[in-house]
């Protein structure tokens, strides 16, 4: 029963992400009439988020409250917040909204892996399968507003942020309900891994750990304009084929271990890193009337693209780390990625589109370039630097 309750958990938590991100652009574009630059910085005030909640969870929540007790409160909160977007007309004060719910929001990212792993006993065994399920909540999400189309319809775009509000509100009682993880009470450890910054005096883990950061700028066109590109060249249901992606991901994550071992460490990044400047030549390419198989195999490439670089970037984080830093190092990782970086990513993003806009119209070709001669230098930087084989 434990184990169902955690699969549900993990399943919501995703299920809302889904929702409403993937086509947070294009409703900007489409209700707000947003600029490039506008919808950059509203995925970059996610991102910001990234780095601000490690504060809040190591900080707040895991010294004064039980940790489904502050995600709870921290869902139905962000469910209102959800809701009064719909509201919003201005794009300024719609940023300002998504920074308001992201700051709600991507504390219970990490509060729910907390609530998994004080819950189990075999995590390494244990844990990917209820992570799965979070993984399928974004897919039913896409599979839902690709459907219903509700991206296509200026009527009903609004819908995927009701879908949303009403998940998180759902998710917020039901976490009430989830086993008991007590709080921590004062740990000496910093909130955004400060300790595992000895890591960086291993010179291939600099190296891995810039190219990181870097990476995460192409992965930020990605997040923030892919579903806008989808929809501004005709594609129906843009947001359910966008689940391929997902699909991809959960597929290829299961080689990784064996792949690992197999390939090395600096093998797997560089077809993780290949895989990026592919997938923008394509989306730069391609079309829905004579080059369809370009757009779904960029959209298929995000397996490959994250999970060899990320995936495998944790794995290696957990093998280089001693035991005493291996939380540090992974904090500070993914502070550093999803946080520095994708706040980065997304706002360039955003300038570069905003560059290739003209009289509305957005040269998506010139777009989708950048990102693949940022992948292209990134791969030159890894290949002839990072030293590390296993």
């Amino acid at each position: 029963m434990k184990k169902i309750k955690l699969s549900l958990m993990m399943f919501l938590q995703y299920f809302i992400w889904g929702a409403w991100y993937v086509t947070a652009g294009t409703y900007m574009a489409k209700i707000l009439m947003s600029s490039g630059t506008e919808i950059g910085n509203a995925y970059s005030a996610f991102a910001f988020a990234a780095i601000i909640s490690p504060f809040f969870v190591g900080s707040i929540a895991d010294r004064f409250f039980s940790a489904q007790n502050a995600m709870g409160a921290l869902h139905i909160i962000g469910g209102l917040i959800l809701i009064y977007a719909t509201q919003v007309s201005s794009s300024m004060i719609f940023i300002v909204t998504v920074l308001m719910y992201s700051l709600t929001y991507m504390p219970t990212v990490a509060l729910s892996n907390n609530i998994v792993f004080a819950n189990i006993s075999d995590s390494g065994k244990t844990f990917p399968i209820i992570r799965f399920f979070g993984t399928f909540g974004w897919i039913v999400a896409g599979l839902i507003i690709g459907a219903l189309q509700l991206e296509n319809n200026l009527d009903s775009i609004s819908y995927t942020f009701y879908i949303a509000a009403a998940a998180s509100i759902l998710l917020g009682i039901f976490s009430f309900a989830l086993p008991n993880v007590p709080p921590k009470g004062k740990s000496e450890d910093s909130a955004l891994g400060l300790e595992g910054l000895v890591m960086l005096k291993d010179k291939s883990y600099l190296i891995f750990f810039i190219s990181a950061v870097l990476i995460c700028i192409p992965l930020s066109f990605y997040y923030s304009f892919a579903n806008v590109f989808l929809n501004d060249i005709g594609m129906e249901g843009a947001a359910g084929k966008m689940i391929y992606g997902q699909i991809s991901e959960a597929i290829f994550i299961l080689t990784i271990p064996l792949l690992y071992y197999r390939l090395g460490v600096k093998n797997i990044l560089i077809i993780g890193i290949a895989a990026w400047i592919l997938r923008f030549v394509f989306f730069a390419n391609g079309d829905l009337e004579t080059s369809y198989w370009m757009i779904i195999s960029g959209i298929i490439l995000h397996g490959v693209c994250y999970d060899f670089f990320f995936v495998t970037g944790f794995m290696y984080t957990e093998n280089k780390a001693n035991q005493k830093i291996k939380n540090a190092a992974q904090g500070l990782f993914t502070v550093a990625t999803y946080g520095i970086g994708m706040t980065i990513g997304s706002w360039f993003s955003g300038l570069v589109t905003e560059h290739y806009t003209l009289e509305g119209i957005k040269n998506w070709s010139g777009i989708w370039e950048i990102p693949a001669y940022i992948s292209a230098a990134v791969l030159l930087f890894l290949i002839v630097f990072f030293k590390d084989k296993k």
